[in-house]
């Protein structure tokens, strides 16, 4: 099918983006700005306001997702997604698209305009001709997600927390990978409103006590404040998370709306997904998170997104010494001097020990995906690429990667901290980590040139 997504470079958009091309699907990427476009021959940036603008793209289009929201546009936000629902329903209908896909969110008469917001969405869509599948859901468990970051960051840098009565609250999150299974299965199923939710309800305390537990950490102590309101409680979330403000301040106003499955029997004769429970949806984000970080490591940019920090660190060498280079990388193992700092690194595993950590620096047999090597595991590698993984660090974990190309090294660290210790750890270090990433980078090139010119 050709399939469009409007919202296709937020959260839910790029993950169902991949999700479809892997199902062999024509994914056309519909951006409100260059900014967040990528360079793709199926991308288009075009006004969702306009629909005559916005059916010429939807021109020859089998069926749209519409994964929009304006929240971090203000307090007009309300407004604006009405105004863009209410003309992207005109769009589809001028182009003959045969069906829209909608996220929206749960809650019965909801008080809180975000969620009354997806409701109203949800009804100008359906208010045109164009057959509807709307989803109804309420947290989404994933990384990138604004809700699981707010819980990333509440549980992993709180170790107690006084918290509004909010927190008692009934909730029913699903995971990222289910809620794909049912915006895939939306494409054939009849046209309606579905709620969804994962295999269990639970409450926003609960929530931070499963996620500390999934991310080893101790138990949280929580003291409830029945007079402390949302309003105020979100600028208490300011002062402890770096999520986007206005969005923030949105959610956290709807959070004493109950978002739970009321109606799940047509949604269970419609789909065949079978949604996991709260503690499987947690370390399914983490664990899926850990593989992102490594596949995507030399496409991050310097600085913290999504609980992880990012350095970067790049060195342009001589021609003709790509080969000693690659020949360098692969003798990783047994020896400090390797990365270059080697006291620096020394001291690490030193204090290292006063918390438990036993790394030592060891060969591998082959250095091969999957082997152990020093305090490392790795993850990739192939001729011009070396990725690593952290292999029992107390404070979190790390990644580290070398990349040749275009007659440059590049290297990239990333690092998830866990819990207080983590992030103390990285904000102490963090004024030595790029001189010392720097060194690191140009002991790779000097060691390659001493190896070239013994030969």
């Amino acid at each position: 099918m050709t399939i469009a997504i409007a919202g296709a470079s937020g959260f839910v958009g790029r993950a169902l983006t991949v999700r479809l091309l892997e199902s062999n699907h024509d994914v056309l990427a519909l951006h409100r700005s260059e900014k967040t476009a990528v360079a793709s021959e199926r991308t288009v940036v075009v006004d969702l306001g306009d629909d005559i603008a916005t059916a010429r793209a939807l021109t020859n289009v089998d069926a749209a997702f519409y994964l929009v929201h304006s929240m971090a546009d203000g307090d007009a936000f309300r407004d604006l997604d009405l105004r863009l629902a209410t003309a992207f329903g005109r769009a589809a209908s001028r182009a003959g698209v045969g069906r829209i896909i909608y996220v929206g969110a749960l809650g019965d008469a909801p008080s809180s305009a975000h969620l009354s917001s997806r409701h109203e969405v949800g009804a100008a869509l359906r208010s045109s001709d164009v057959d509807v599948v709307e989803l109804r859901a309420a947290v989404v468990f994933g990384a990138g997600s604004i809700s699981f970051e707010m819980l990333r960051y509440l549980t992993e840098r709180l170790p107690a927390m006084v918290c509004p009565r909010w927190v008692r609250t009934r909730i029913q999150p699903i995971a990222l990978v289910d809620l794909l299974d049912y915006l895939e299965q939306s494409l054939f199923v009849a046209p309606g409103v579905y709620e969804i939710g994962g295999a269990e309800v639970t409450t926003y305390r609960e929530m931070i006590s499963e996620y500390a537990r999934a991310r080893g950490l101790h138990a949280r102590f929580i003291v409830d404040i029945p007079w402390l309101t949302p309003h105020l409680s979100s600028y208490w979330v300011d002062l402890v998370t770096p999520v986007d403000r206005s969005v923030s301040h949105a959610l956290i106003e709807s959070l004493v709306t109950e978002v739970v499955v009321v109606n799940g029997a047509r949604t269970q004769q419609a789909f065949s997904v079978m949604p996991m429970g709260v503690e499987g949806a947690l370390r399914t984000a983490l664990d899926q998170q850990e593989k992102d970080v490594a596949d995507s490591l030399f496409t991050r940019r310097q600085g913290q997104r999504d609980g992880v920090y990012t350095v970067v660190a790049s060195l342009a060498f001589p021609v003709g010494l790509e080969d000693a280079i690659q020949r360098d990388l692969k003798t990783i193992g047994g020896t400090l001097s390797w990365y270059g700092a080697a006291p620096g690194w020394a001291l690490r595993l030193v204090l290292g020990r006063l918390v438990g950590e036993k790394l030592r620096p060891q060969s591998p047999e082959a250095l091969v995906s999957g082997a152990l090597v020093d305090w490392w595991r790795v993850a990739h590698i192939d001729e011009s690429q070396l990725v690593l993984r952290s292999e029992g660090w107390f404070p979190g974990d790390a990644w580290l990667g070398y990349r040749i190309r275009e007659g440059s090294l590049q290297q990239v660290a990333a690092f998830r901290p866990r819990g207080v210790p983590g992030f103390i750890y990285w904000k102490l270090l963090g004024p030595f980590h790029r001189i010392v990433f720097d060194r690191m980078v140009r002991h790779r090139v000097r060691r390659a040139s001493e190896a070239s010119a013994s030969h």
